[in-house]
């Protein structure tokens, strides 16, 4: 279980086959074989001299990814893996999907218990009952500058690239558009409070339970100490469990990675991403500059930022292969308390970001809309510009952390604007790969929100600052 702590090193071995140079040896071949593994598939040869070249350098990988026991490295090597056998064998690898599921299954098992016992214990075990007020807002107040810079970067870009002008639209399409309409801002807040909590913990709808652990440990923090402590006792042995069970579940999550992309791949085939290759460029280029302003954020707030990119490392690359922002909240959680968040603001901030600051989907909303009335021929002025990010800006509140969740909205939003629904169902094609990349950023910005509202609370703790 070592290697899920990166800061946990596992004392060195006197074998001489595990030494650090012998290892690295060994990495620098199988980059070289893979890489010529890469250029081989490139001319003309024999079919199976490539494809047994790059099986060969992942071959190679296994003894330095074995001695380096790191959750990062494991996903890494799992994803290269995942991605060579949906090449390889796409039949085969479309049949991996459910190893993806079921990690998936035992994450959102364990969320739920995991926000409610963090929020509870945080307010009434440590008379944070002031606190919570003043972390709302301003988690709040962040999570809406941060969402609209990315907003209004997704227009700029896609504006500058015009990756949508000249792309012919399909005369049909066998997708069926989901219907969909704006949620009004009553609704918006009305579904924020449950009125089921059961009900709530069944469809994973994880800021309704975090509004419920705020009234719960509101109410708990009232009682007099010799009523509360016994409950917040229990909850908080729930909690340490619920973390540990974190670092069991995640023993599958290269699998899981590695499977997800194998599925990916097999199933879509890369030849059907070059017609929107253009686009996929213009999304990563918008997340690269987007995250050069949250590195900015990060000086400013006076939060190491090498530090920070270390902790979340891990569940970035999982939300990553994954595709899932839910996929990567336990092991975020867990990642911002050990860099020096307390708990109560991690298990508060971090899920509420999971519904008001997708920073990922919001740069990659108004750029799929405006991609889509660029391919359709539907020209907008910059004032209906300005009105359909402010919509995209109400809309995409509340949008829940799993793949293809963006669409929807997407969909609701463009029928307001006269864009055709073929249109926007275009992007299913590079959908996938760009919700990587969006996905990664999501859980990104939740991290980093809990780490500055920490920091402006005064809760961040002096190893985190100092380091």
């Amino acid at each position: 279980m070592e290697f899920l702590n990166p800061q946990r090193q596992s004392p060195p071995s006197p074998d001489r086959y595990s030494s650090p140079v012998l290892l690295r040896a060994i990495s620098l071949a199988a980059t070289v074989l893979f890489a010529a593994g890469l250029l081989a598939g490139l001319f003309p040869a024999p079919s199976g001299l490539a494809v047994g070249l790059r099986w060969a350098a992942i071959g190679l990988f296994v003894p330095y990814a074995l001695r380096r026991r790191s959750l990062l490295v494991w996903t890494s090597f799992a994803m290269l893996a995942g991605a060579e056998l949906g090449v390889d064998a796409p039949q085969l690898a479309s049949q991996t999907h459910f190893l993806g599921d079921i990690f998936l299954r035992l994450i959102r098992m364990i969320v739920a218990p995991l926000i409610f016992g963090g929020i509870v214990t945080g307010i009434a075990g440590h008379s944070e009952l002031r606190g919570v007020g003043r972390v709302a807002l301003k988690s709040i107040i962040f999570f809406e500058a941060v969402t609209t810079i990315g907003l209004i970067l997704g227009a700029v870009a896609i504006n500058l690239s015009q990756a949508g002008a000249g792309v012919t639209l399909p005369a049909s399409t066998q997708a069926v558009a989901p219907t969909a309409r704006p949620e009004g801002w009553q609704q918006i807040l009305l579904n924020i409070f449950p009125e089921n909590i059961a009900q709530a913990v069944a469809q994973n709808q994880i800021l309704q339970v975090a509004v419920f652990a705020l009234l719960f440990g509101t109410a708990l923090a009232t009682l007099p100490e010799p009523k509360r402590a016994p409950l917040v006792t229990v909850l908080q042995s729930l909690t340490e469990t619920m973390f540990r069970l974190t670092r069991i579940i995640m023993v599958m999550a290269p699998i899981a990675a590695g499977a997800a992309l194998a599925y990916t791949v097999g199933s879509m085939g890369l030849q059907t991403l070059l017609p929107l290759g253009k686009l996929l460029v213009t999304c990563y280029a918008a997340l690269a500059v987007f995250t050069g302003l949250l590195a900015l954020i990060l000086l400013f707030a006076r939060i190491p930022i090498r530090r920070f990119a270390v902790a979340i490392a891990e569940p970035a690359a999982l939300g990553f292969a994954t595709t899932s922002s839910e996929a990567a909240l336990p092991l975020a959680m867990e990642r911002m308390e050990e860099f020096g968040v307390p708990r109560w603001i991690v298990s508060f901030v971090i899920p509420t970001g999971y519904s008001f600051n997708m920073t990922g989907s919001s740069i990659y909303l108004s750029m799929a809309a405006l991609f889509a009335a660029q391919a359709a021929g539907v020209h907008l002025s910059l004032g209906q510009q300005i009105v359909l990010l402010a919509t995209l800006v109400l809309t995409s509140k509340g949008i829940a952390g799993v793949p293809r969740a963006t669409l929807v909205v997407l969909l609701a939003v463009a029928g307001s604007f006269q864009i055709p629904a073929t249109a926007v169902l275009m992007l299913l094609g590079v959908d996938t790969l760009m919700d990587m990349g969006r996905t990664a950023m999501n859980v990104i910005g939740n991290c980093m929100a809990a780490a500055v509202v920490a920091r402006w609370e005064g809760e961040l703790k002096p190893t985190a600052i100092s380091a």
